[in-house]
Order: C-alpha cells, then structure tokens, then sequence
C-alpha cells in the first residue's frame, strides 16, 4: 500500500572548528544540531566536522569538504543541509546553487522549532517578527529556496504564505508586528503592576532547554502544560500562584529554554517571555544533572541571564533529574542550591523550603499605623512591601506588611 504520511525530510548536518581546542566544544554543538533537528521533525542523515582556521568567505568549508558533502546530498537523497554556524547571505546563495538544495543555518532551524511551538497570539507575533527581521538581509541569498515548494524546515511561520515579499513589505509587516507587540507589552505591564498593588513574591524558573522546567513547573503548580522531550516545548510565558506550607502564596513563571549560540533577534524577540525573570524576586535556575556536560550548559544561561541584566539577582540551583544518577557531582557554584526529580518528586520539598527562605531573607514582618493624612505613605509601601491585610481603624490605616530589611529606617515611626 502506498504511504499517505507526509515523508519525513532527511538532513544533513556540517559544523566547522576553528582547531583541534575547540574540536569537543563543536561536537557537542553537533550532537545538539542533531537533538534541534528531531525537534524540527526532520531525520538526521549525516554529519559534517571540518577543523578549519580560517572559514571560507564564500563557501564557509573547504572544497573538499563541500565536494563531499554534495555526494552526500545526492547518495542520501537529503532535503536540506544544515550548518551549525550562522551564514551570510552570500554564503547562502552560494552553497545552495552548488549543492543545488535547501541551504538552512542554526539561527534558521531554531526560528523554525519556534515557529512549530508558539501557541500564543503574542508567541507567534515575537517568532514572526525575528524571522523576518532574519529574512529581510537574506532575501538576495534566498532564491533557490524562495522557489521550492513542498515546505519543510525553514519555510514554516510567515514563510508559508509570502516568502517572495520585497523588502518594503517586509518592513511595513514588522513595524506593525512591533506596534501590536507593544500593545499587547503595555497590557502585560498593566496586569504585573496590579499583582504588585498586592506584592505576590515572584519565582522564575529559568534553564537550558530540555532541563526539566516545566516537568518542574507542572509538579509545583499542579498543572498540564505541554511537557516534551523535543527542545523548546515551552515559549508562551506562563504564571501561576501556588501557596507554601506555611500558607504564603508565591507566582511561578516558566520561561523558554536558553540555548548556547542563541541568535541576538531570538533574545529581542522574546524579550517579553523574559520580561517575568526580570521583575523577579527569585530565580530558579534548573540545571539537568544527568548531561555530562550540565557545567557548559548552566554556564550558558548565566551568560544569557548577564545580557538581560539579571546578576544581581538572587538564584536558587535546582539539580534536577537526580532519579537518572547514582550520585551528583556538584559543580562549584556561589549559588544556594538543592537536588530534586521533578519526575518522581524527590527533593521538592527541600525546594520549596529553601525558595520561602530565600524569598524572606531580606524582609521583616511588621504591623503599621499610618495616619490618615499620610496617604503617600501607604502607595509607597505597596511599591516597596508586600502587604498583607490593611484596615481601616479610629487612629489610622492599620497594615500587616513584610518589610525590606534596608526600609525599616524609613518607616520605623509607623511601626507598632
């Protein structure tokens, strides 16, 4: 019988290391190219290392490298060649005409995985407008893949529907993807500073991707958000109130996973996934124990988590998937951490033990007398505290408050 599924694509892949240091540096990076394609829906066919000093302006590989991957391409009957590098758009044109098939580089599959994950109306505007902010550079190196049809990598999102688009159009459509963006940003802002007129301790749970976060998330919260193995399974940024033991309530958020070579547009575009780790008042840094190589990924979030400008704030390691080890081999770190298996639950409630510590170390529970005629007293602790009853008295407005440490100076003269 004849097969109705759509044929899966058959990729090759080709990375390039500058010498033989970096050689281990550019595997992993492979083996990762390789996970990004499953991801993709793509089968992996062959894989291409060259050690090359100085990458060719033109081809990026050598031209015996590419002689050999262009046999590849016709013995493997490959769809689509993927570089681990980012090319030009020279070097697109280029490679495409002389192995006369689709031409796709890791800033592209990563934008095309986002494409196939977005869920959200907000999601899928912040993945449209980095690959067109990618497209429009590129549209002169594009024709060969402008013209095929039959779809695959890189041509999932926008590129559907008008992937032969000049440049104007392409302008005028993200000006306006960036004009609703700001909208749907200023509406977000708007319900974040409600939640701060009554101050909800934050936790944002951040990691490279495929570390556990929302096995982690869904553990805590008790919720059925789309956990799957594939990378980047999560891109919407999502919130939710869970309580502690001792009753205190927090908000979760679960962010996207960080990867190594993160293209710059990628972090711009999703700058308000990131916006609920930047208002946080914890990070939960989920960090998978099983990877041999945890140290180059968690090293790899901070890297990103400095470029948003978060460290200064305080985080919590969380060694997860410890139910795969025999024991844990701790990386030195500053950071307090603990050792848990969102899968299984072990350790999760040390977790949450440590999170309300952390949370409370810097504030003081105090109860307030505020007289009548100091209103601005009481708008500016709901920006500085986090209240947790006020009331109305004969001497004044009563407040139930956790105090920062270094606030109790100023408000001493309220303090019953």
């Amino acid at each position: 019988m004849e097969s109705t599924g759509q044929r899966v694509e058959r990729a090759i892949l080709v990375g390039v290391s500058p010498d033989g240091r970096r050689r281990h540096f550019e595997e992993e990076s492979l083996r990762e190219l390789e996970e990004l394609t499953r991801s993709a829906g793509a089968q992996v066919a062959e894989v291409f290392l060259q050690e090359k000093s100085h990458p060719d302006p033109a081809y990026l590989v050598g031209s015996g490298k590419l002689e050999e991957i262009r046999d590849s391409v016709l013995s493997c009957q490959a769809d689509v060649v993927l570089f681990d590098q980012e090319l030009t758009p020279a070097q697109l044109r280029n490679l495409e005409e002389f192995l006369d098939t689709k031409v796709i580089d890791r800033s592209e599959l990563i934008l095309d995985i986002f494409a196939q994950r977005a869920r959200s109306r907000e999601g899928k505007l912040q993945v449209e407008l980095a690959q067109l902010e990618y497209l429009l550079p590129r549209l002169m190196g594009r024709g060969l893949a402008l013209s095929r049809l039959g779809g695959g990598i890189g041509t999932r999102g926008p590129g559907e529907t008008k992937l032969e688009v000049d440049r104007r159009t392409i302008r005028v459509r993200i000006s306006r993807i960036k004009g609703e963006l700001e909208r749907l940003e200023a509406r977000r802002a708007l319900h974040r500073r409600k939640r701060q007129g009554v101050p909800i301790p934050t936790v944002s749970l951040v990691g490279y991707t495929n570390a556990g976060k929302s096995t982690l998330f869904n553990k805590l919260t008790g919720e059925g958000t789309y956990v799957n193995q594939r990378m980047f399974s999560t891109l919407d940024p999502l919130v939710r109130k869970i309580e502690l033991d001792t009753g205190q309530e927090i908000l979760l958020s679960d962010t996207v996973g960080f990867i190594r070579k993160l293209p710059h547009t990628l972090v711009a575009a999703f700058h308000a996934t990131l916006e609920e780790t930047l208002e946080a008042d914890l990070i939960l840094h989920v960090i998978d124990a099983s990877q041999e190589s945890y140290r180059v990924l968690r090293q790899a979030v901070y890297e990103v988590l400095d470029e948003i400008g978060l460290e200064e704030t305080p985080v919590l390691e969380a060694y997860n998937k410890i139910d795969l080890l025999d024991h844990v081999s701790l990386a030195d770190t500053p950071y307090e951490h603990v050792f848990v298996s969102a899968r299984t639950g072990e350790g999760l409630s040390e977790l949450l033990g440590k999170i309300e510590f952390l949370i409370n170390r810097n504030y003081r529970e105090v109860h307030l007398t505020i007289p009548f005629d100091r209103g601005e007293v009481v708008s500016q602790l709901r920006q500085r505290a986090r209240i947790q009853s006020q009331e109305y008295h004969q001497d004044g407005i009563h407040i139930r408050a956790s105090l920062p440490l270094a606030d109790l100076g100023r408000y001493e003269q309220f303090v019953d």
